[in-house]
């Protein structure tokens, strides 16, 4: 196809069949249902010229915080989530609810919290009365901290209709620090719902030892007695989990330290991957994609959601700058067609950047890992903060749920470059490329 335009984007996403799939069976290998072309590369493109590819940014929703921090004792701050639209059209909305030293029990310094919503927009915070804190009994808490040296963090949430076992259709993946045969690990953790709002925490744990440790420690090789908690290469405290239609695992991605020019452990945060069958027994963590030359020397993915739609693998990283207000964080795009080796072609602009103005989204994003995919436009939940993410002060942070949208399929399109004048063409060309 030739293109003469002069609009921001063309070439958007392509319908085969002009039937775009709907299901979470859009793009995978051997599925007959029609799919829809994204083009984010040039893996379903021969080739193109006079064109160039552009990022359509996310659109933030005017309501935003479509839901507030700071509005419940519990809520000092809240950030991170996950979300989820029934068949009904209900969404469910788990998202990590931070009180510190507020809390007079440690399981409750750092709790997952759980609201509801018919449009997506107007959530409520229901009294379910599962645990109370200092002392108030109708909360919205629906997960608390096992209590140990340090703090239970993050929600990551996969509902899994293929379950048999109507009690674990609901499978939750976070941080916490567990007793193993006496001897006190952070990992990996998991529990499991029949409805996401009662949950049973699996009894053993962690699954997936991390890494808990200064920066600079040095590689323990020879030696881990007196230091369990410095494992090289190893997940840290952040994570998401999907289910992998082409592989048939369960995947999680997150946050995974790497070492230093020096050798030194806990430098930066790269991003690392483990996968199970069961969402019980992890793999040893993979090492798939860390920041390069082509970074400012601050670079460092704070963690790395990733989703799957249309045969894409998409990570919308978390790019933490640690000098800036207390590490602040911003959102970069990046693609892959495995899920293991990955492209970072739109650095700049960011997917979704901070706001200005003191905002409750000014200091860090976290984009949730599952969008929410409707008839013209999908859907994506993030917790924010109005200051850093690594180096602030919790207790006077502005923090709150936001909604960002993005018209359906448009994550990026081809447009024409404004002047083509090879030698090879007999006149200059304005504004026209083909695909």
């Amino acid at each position: 196809m030739v293109v003469r335009t002069t609009a921001l984007l063309c070439l958007i996403g392509l319908p085969l069949l002009n039937s775009p799939c709907h299901g979470a069976d859009a793009g995978v290998p051997g599925s007959s249902r029609s799919r829809t072309i994204l083009f984010v590369d040039d893996q379903d493109i021969l080739y193109r010229s006079g064109t160039r590819r552009v990022l359509h940014p996310l659109k933030r929703h005017p309501a935003n915080p479509i839901l507030p921090g700071r509005d419940k004792p519990w809520e000092v701050a809240i950030a991170w989530t996950s979300v989820y639209r029934d068949p009904a059209g209900r969404y469910q909305l788990w998202y990590q609810a931070f009180a510190g030293d507020e809390a007079r029990d440690r399981t409750r310094r750092c709790t997952v919290c759980y609201a509801e919503s018919a449009d997506g927009i107007h959530f409520t915070k229901p009294n379910l009365g599962l645990f109370d804190y200092n002392g108030i009994k109708d909360t919205a808490i629906v997960l608390v901290a096992n209590g140990g040296t340090s703090d239970r963090y993050g929600v990551s949430v996969v509902v899994d209709q293929r379950e048999r076992d109507a009690s674990r259709r609901y499978k939750m993946a976070y941080f916490d620090f567990t007793k193993d045969h006496g001897v006190e690990y952070p990992g990996l953790n998991v529990a499991f719902s029949p409805d996401g709002i009662h949950w049973t925490k699996h009894p053993e744990g962690p699954l997936s030892r991390a890494a808990y440790g200064s920066f600079g420690d040095p590689v323990p090789f020879a030696d881990e007695t007196n230091r369990p908690w410095a494992i090289p290469l190893s997940m840290a405290d952040a994570l998401d989990a999907l289910y992998d239609p082409v592989r048939e695992v369960f995947t999680i991605y997150g946050k995974m330290w790497i070492d230093g020019p020096d050798g030194g452990m806990h430098w930066k945060h790269a991003m690392g991957r483990i996968e199970s069958k069961d969402f019980i027994h992890w793999s040893r963590p993979q090492l798939v994609l860390t920041p390069d030359e082509q970074d400012p020397a601050w670079v460092e993915f704070h963690t790395s959601p990733v989703f799957f739609y249309s045969g894409v693998y998409f990570a919308p990283l978390q790019i933490l700058d640690r000098a800036t207000q207390g590490g602040v964080v911003d959102i970069e795009l990046a693609t892959s067609r495995d899920g293991l080796n990955w492209q970072r072609p739109f650095r700049r602009p960011f997917w979704l950047a901070r706001s200005e103005g003191g905002k409750f989204d000014s200091g860090a994003i976290f984009l949730a890992a599952q969008p929410v995919v409707l008839e013209d436009e999908i859907r994506f939940y993030y917790g924010a903060y109005s200051h850093g993410a690594t180096g602030g002060d919790d207790m006077k942070l502005t923090t709150g749920i936001g909604l960002a949208t993005l018209p359906r399929d448009r994550f990026a399109g081809l447009q024409p470059v404004p002047r083509s004048d090879q030698p090879t063409l007999k006149t200059p060309l304005e504004k026209v490329g083909q695909v």
